[in-house]
């Protein structure tokens, strides 16, 4: 029995709440999508899903839009990395931000400011029009990949820079040396060994694009998209038969779960492993070649960064309903906020607050448990924190709201927001709260036990100070991603509590682009502050893990 305490103890009681708030929900949807109308078992659902074009199209349209934008984002990703990698770029510094970017500015906001540029009053759209030049309808195919590739491209970069910089050159050298042209040698030796990497983040990718909601939702006017289609059936039957919602819910899950086997399968057959060698160096480009390459990737940088930059002047831009009088300026949008609309930022702080609060405990107490304390429970409790990662942000709200508006657990309102906001983000969580635990020697913590200092007190005083880098790496990103939430807490607010994304999405939705921006650089100061105060005061190492 002493054994089972503390820890076995509070594995259980971390399976529970998995249990509870991440298993119970998912499978009430899965279960609902095989309920019919009458109450008993029915694939009406699923016939229904498989019999009407609109379905079959919007899955269709998921699931090459997810191919399209993770091959452009491969693409650029392993090109940037490339050139960054191997290149003494002028502003080779500035890359650093690329990952920043990601977290300072919310994908609705991007989308949204790259609306006020190509949309139907677009600024670029109206140059055009004035000039009497054609410009692609911005809201569809074009619209959608354009964004979600410049938003999501980051992950492979990151991915692939990491990869190339622990390529040992000497492998390289050694095929050059046997006559194999440069090219040859990288498409044969280099790319093989970044291919794990690349093929890791464009999964990432690719689950994030058929999940995604916020750019969808802006963007995908006339592209039916499964993740549109589940809210827009969860909002119109809400009271309603919910199989349908179930059943798209479902479609969902299974998409990306049939995605994370084929890969893992994949990577399973391929297993490159690279001893410690010399790093490849960068080489100085001069001529065309310099002004080519620096251009193109100064360019991905620059589009990338633009959205904050549009919705700052958009925020300033005079405006009378969806028109946006651009180069004449007004502080009104802010001054409104002040008046009328500061309830709606209390309501974001307030509710990230507590998120990351749970979020970062849990996480903190979850990673001990499986790093340091692994049990009979541990692979359990491995499974249930990778099940966030199999469903999009709309079908969690959905699974929650189903799962807890009636049975044994009512929750409705802020505390169902709060924990839909900490689950969707605790694998993330846990990731970064363990970065440095497998660092930390159990001989450390066995030497304060054999000195007859309890377990847990052992944990407060030598463990968790050693963790702190990775705790507060962990806190920073969960405040900053559930700040910008949206997909979730969309589908399960209620009147009175909504949040900085929530109105940006009903501004937008009203065509009320410069209002919208102005919630939209509130809503980035509040997540840059803390990335600031992390990495700037406390040294955090955002990116590490």
């Amino acid at each position: 029995m002493n054994r089972f305490f503390p820890w076995g103890f509070l594995s259980v009681l971390a399976l529970i709440f998995l249990a509870i708030f991440v298993a119970y929900p998912i499978l009430g949807v899965l279960f609902r999508s095989f309920i019919g109308d009458n109450g008993t078992f029915s694939l009406d659902g699923f016939e229904t899903f498989l019999t009407r074009g609109k379905y079959l199209e919007a899955l269709m349209n998921t699931v090459i839009l997810g191919l399209v934008v993770t091959l452009s984002c491969s693409i650029l990703g392993v090109f940037l990395a490339f050139v960054v990698a191997r290149y003494d770029i002028p502003f080779g510094n500035i890359v650093l931000l690329l990952p920043l970017s990601v977290l300072i500015i919310p994908e609705l906001i991007s989308a949204q400011s790259w609306v006020m540029v190509f949309g139907n009053n677009g600024l670029v759209t109206n140059l055009l029009k004035a000039l009497g030049l054609p410009f692609p309808r911005f809201y569809g195919w074009f619209g959608l990949i354009y964004v979600m590739t410049l938003t999501y491209y980051v992950h492979v970069f990151l991915a692939a820079l990491a990869a190339l910089r622990g390529f040992d050159h000497s492998l390289e050298e050694a095929g050059q040396s046997l006559g194999t042209a440069p090219l040859t040698t990288y498409i044969r030796v280099v790319f093989p060994t970044i291919l794990p990497a690349v093929l890791a983040s464009g999964l990432i990718v690719f689950t994030l694009v058929i999940g995604n909601f916020a750019i969808s939702i802006a963007l995908a006017q006339r592209v039916p998209l499964l993740s549109v289609m589940t809210y827009r059936s969860f909002i119109s039957e809400l009271g309603g038969n919910p199989t349908m919602q179930s059943t798209l819910a479902t479609v969902s899950i299974l998409l990306v779960s049939c995605v994370l086997f084929l890969q893992k399968r994949y990577l399973s057959k391929r297993n490159y492993q690279m001893v410690a060698g010399r790093t490849t160096p960068r080489i100085k480009l001069r001529g065309w070649k310099a002004i080519l390459i620096s251009s193109g990737a100064g360019l991905i940088i620059v589009l990338s960064l633009m959205p904050a930059l549009v919705v700052l002047i958009g925020s300033f831009t005079v405006s009378r309903g969806p028109v946006m009088y651009w180069g004449q300026f007004t502080l009104d949008h802010y001054i409104r906020i002040w008046d009328f609309n500061l309830a709606v930022i209390g309501n974001s702080l307030t509710f990230a607050s507590m998120a990351t609060a749970l979020g970062v405990c849990f996480a903190t107490l979850v990673s001990y448990l499986l790093v340091k304390k692994r049990s009979v429970f541990s692979p359990m409790l491995d499974y249930l924190l990778l099940l966030p990662l199999t469903i999009s942000g709309t079908v969690l709200g959905i699974a929650l709201a189903q799962g807890f508006n009636s049975g044994p657990i009512v929750l409705t309102g802020g505390l169902l927001m709060v924990i839909a906001m900490t689950v969707r983000r605790l694998p993330f969580g846990v990731r970064n709260a363990s970065s440095n635990l497998h660092n930390i020697s159990n001989s450390i913590e066995e030497a304060s036990v054999s000195l007859g200092v309890p377990p847990v007190r052992t944990f407060f005083n030598v463990v968790l100070p050693l963790m702190a880098p990775g705790i507060a790496a962990a806190a920073i990103l969960t405040w900053v991603t559930t700040v910008a939430e949206l997909s979730a807490s969309v589908v399960i607010y209620q009147a009175g509590q909504e949040t900085l994304p929530i109105q940006i999405f009903r501004l937008i939705s009203s065509d009320l682009m410069a209002r919208a921006s102005a919630f939209g650089v509130i809503n980035m100061i509040i997540i840059l502050v803390p990335v600031f105060f992390g990495i700037k005061v406390m040294k955090v190492r955002l990116f590490s893990s």
